[in-house]
């Protein structure tokens, strides 16, 4: 340890809290001193919190008036790679470092001291008697790997009572067992043989393997069904064999399931998990064996990303484009564009996999930023499916019906196949609005300026930006008439309606993240179908993330149309993803597929690049459109959100701002607006939006920082910076 980063005890030290300060605070080390990137336990006030050794003191203040540092706690150190990457990635997206650190210490109980606890795991042996209560706590733990649980997590996860856990104990089908706390992850075993290979997949892990072991970025590009996974693993073998650690992100809670049994088949065992659905404990655990090395493999959401991995060699950003991977509140960021940078600190390789990939990393590799690595066919017999229009101007179809003859015909020729046909349409809920017919009232939101969605399931009107519900009424709430309140436009819900009017005799599924209260009950849904439990699939956008049904062998999309609308400087290339990936679900096995796409405007320039397959024509003409505009990936861009309970002053804070551009004019920086955002109310505070343009070389934060440090913000308003922008709601 050098002496830079040891402090004797009494020494004047900084540390860093979680606590809203915004820089760190001057400490004196305690008794037997403390290190560079320690926790620690300090006072701030009356209270003690958490911290961590952020450098040496400023010296601003006499040692006399400084407070020691309580404790050191009994976790690994910071590291120093760490330390960089969140200062880093703060200044980039303007985010405090109290709030970064927030981001790389989310995890409750993370200091407690440690020790050892009951767990259950499964038994060898099944109870005489067998309860669905009782299927269902075998079931989690199945589903988990023999993973042990506490007694209420256990509960909790199977929607069970405690009683029903320690009755199957009893009975000897489960074994109750003392562990400690935070114990090491299996051993995962790279040199354990994989499924075999096409030549197309070996030479592409060939050239991951050649990539890895130090800082690069791979952007892996394999249309659907190409084995993109299996060839991302090889490079996640290569690392470990390397002796340093790996993390692979996926876009949806929903895939983690499936993932983590391949990963179990290729390795041996199973990687750590990091999301949403993992409790606790779980997450406690892994917080602590990443920072001492204690597992090989993680799979995770975007958080994953700032977990205090002790050697991180490899990041895996599966479904790179997908839009979940950008945070939308507190810290603004894209998971995608931070794991080059983490990587950039760990020297780690980056592996980018896309059917169809941003236009950012399209470009990246293009200019040769990147390395590009494509997997052209599918793998096996399977072969991509054939596209085509179907021209909605030319179908008769009722004005209550939205699935055209033709694509009733082509599901029904499926279905006496014993095939299952998908219907996508990117809508959740029955009906997007519900008007008045007697006096034109959209029932809207009470706290967002956004109308509120009909959700006919649970028989509730639901906000999908804030999430407010409210039972569906049966008057008018404006005009008080009863009677006249009817849907307008279709969502999933309805069209399940139309499905079993038109198809009674077929089993129907709808996917839709709204309808699951669970990651285990969409996860069961999703089995159930690819064993061929449903003839008719209906979903919305989430059918699109990977999921694999050997038997669906048509894909009909009920709008193509509906993306292309709005001014999105992204619509074209969201549409023209989402619509590839959606009819990338069909003919992944033997039977060859068909996509149909219902479109009122085949000859709009983005169905015929989706209908003609030429993907790179495709990208070439929406990079040179986004060139001319200098937006990006060839301009840089932030937006600014005023909010606050009343409206009038966050127009007149925004026209202060647009009247001082001066430190933006310096770096040729345009500003647009103030105005509405589009939608200008959320959880009952209006919302006025400011867009910065700006060249691509232009130091864009430090100027932003001068320009928004000119005006003074009322008690009640938050100014939010999100740097590159994914959304402009």
């Amino acid at each position: 340890m050098s002496a830079q980063s040891w402090f004797d005890e009494g020494a004047r030290l900084s540390v860093l809290t979680a606590e809203p300060i915004g820089r760190p605070l001057d400490y004196l080390a305690p008794e037997g001193g403390c290190f560079l990137g320690a926790f620690v336990e300090v006072p701030l006030g009356p209270r003690k919190v958490m911290g961590v050794v952020w450098g040496a003191g400023d010296g601003r203040f006499e040692a006399a008036r400084l407070r020691s540092v309580y404790r050191v706690l009994d976790v690994p150190p910071m590291s120093e790679e760490l330390r960089a990457f969140l200062i880093r990635m703060g200044e980039y997206t303007m985010t405090s470092l109290p709030a970064m650190l927030r981001l790389a210490t989310r995890t409750p109980g993370l200091f407690d001291a440690p020790g050892a606890r009951k767990v259950f795991r499964l038994g060898e042996t099944l109870p005489d008697r067998m309860t669905d209560a009782r299927e269902r706590v075998l079931e989690v733990l199945r589903d988990h790997g023999g993973a042990g649980f506490y007694l209420g997590e256990l509960a909790q996860a199977a929607g069970v009572t405690t009683q029903v856990v320690k009755g199957l104990a009893k009975a000897g089908a489960l074994i109750e067992a003392e562990v400690p706390r935070d114990a090491p992850y299996p051993r995962l075993d790279p040199l354990r043989a994989g499924k075999a290979l096409s030549d197309d997949q070996a030479q592409a892990a060939a050239a991951l393997r050649e990539s890895g072991g130090r800082f690069g970025t791979v952007l892996l590009k394999g249309v659907t069904g190409s084995g993109k996974t299996e060839v991302y693993l090889e490079a996640v073998a290569e690392c470990l064999k390397r002796g340093r650690q790996a993390l692979v992100l996926l876009p949806e809670i929903a895939l983690t399931s499936e993932f983590l049994a391949r990963v179990e088949e290729r390795f041996g065992a199973r990687p750590g998990e990091w999301h949403s659905g993992a409790t606790q404990s779980e997450r406690r655990r892994l917080w602590k064996m990443a920072a001492l090395g204690e597992v090989q493999l993680v799979v995770g959401a975007r958080s994953a990303l700032f977990l205090p991995f002790r050697d991180l060699g490899l990041i895996v950003v599966d479904e790179e484009h997908d839009t979940s991977y950008k945070q939308e509140e507190g810290a603004l960021y894209s998971a995608r564009d931070m794991a080059v940078l983490r990587a950039s600190y760990a020297d780690a390789q980056v592996v980018l996999a896309s059917a169809t990939p941003s236009l950012e990393s399209w470009v990246n590799a293009e200019t040769g930023k990147y390395k590009r690595v494509d997997l052209a066919a599918r793998f096996g017999a399977s072969q991509l499916p054939d596209m085509r229009a179907i021209d909605m101007r030319d179908e008769r179809i009722e004005n209550v019906h939205w699935i055209s003859p033709s694509l009733v015909g082509a599901v029904l020729d499926r279905i006496s196949k014993g095939e299952q046909a998908m219907l996508f349409l990117n809508r959740r809920g029955y009906a997007p609005v519900t008007i008045c017919r007697a006096c034109g009232h959209q029932i809207g939101c009470d706290h967002c300026d956004a109308r509120m969605v009909e959700h006919r399931f649970l028989k509730r009107l639901v906000c999908h930006q804030c999430g407010e519900t409210k039972p569906i009424p049966t008057a008018c709430p404006s005009c008080n008439v009863e009677g006249r309140l009817a849907p307008v436009g279709p969502g999933v819900e309805r069209l399940a309606e139309e499905v079993a009017e038109r198809f009674p005799d077929a089993r129907v599924a709808v996917l839709s993240s709204d309808l699951f209260t669970t990651a285990r009950a969409l996860k069961d849904a999703i089995e159930t179908i690819a064993q061929g439990g449903a003839d008719i699939i209906i979903g919305t956008q989430i059918v699109a993330k990977g999921h694999n049904f050997p038997k669906l062998t048509l894909v009909g999309v009920i709008d193509a149309d509906l993306g292309l609308q709005g001014s999105d400087l992204r619509a074209a290339e969201r549409t023209f993803q989402l619509m590839r990936q959606v009819a990338g679900r069909a003919g992944r096995a033997e039977k060859p597929g068909v996509a149909l796409l219902q479109t009122y405007q085949p000859e709009h320039p983005v169905i015929r690049a989706i209908l003609g397959g030429d993907e790179e024509a495709f990208w070439r003409a929406e990079a040179a459109q986004r060139e001319a505009q200098g937006v990006p990936p060839y301009g840089r861009m932030a937006g600014i959100i005023l909010s606050g309970p009343e409206v009038q002053p966050l127009f007149e804070i925004g026209n202060d701002l647009a009247r001082r551009t001066g430190p933006l004019q310096q770096i040729g920086a345009q500003v647009f607006g103030p105005a509405p955002a589009p939608i200008a109310r959320v959880r009952g505070r209006h919302r006025v939006r400011l867009l910065v343009k700006a060249d691509k070389s232009a130091p864009l934060q430090r100027a932003l920082k001068a320009w928004v440090r000119q005006v003074k913000l009322p008690n009640q308003v938050r100014l939010q910076i999100d740097i590159d922008p994914q959304s402009f709601l």
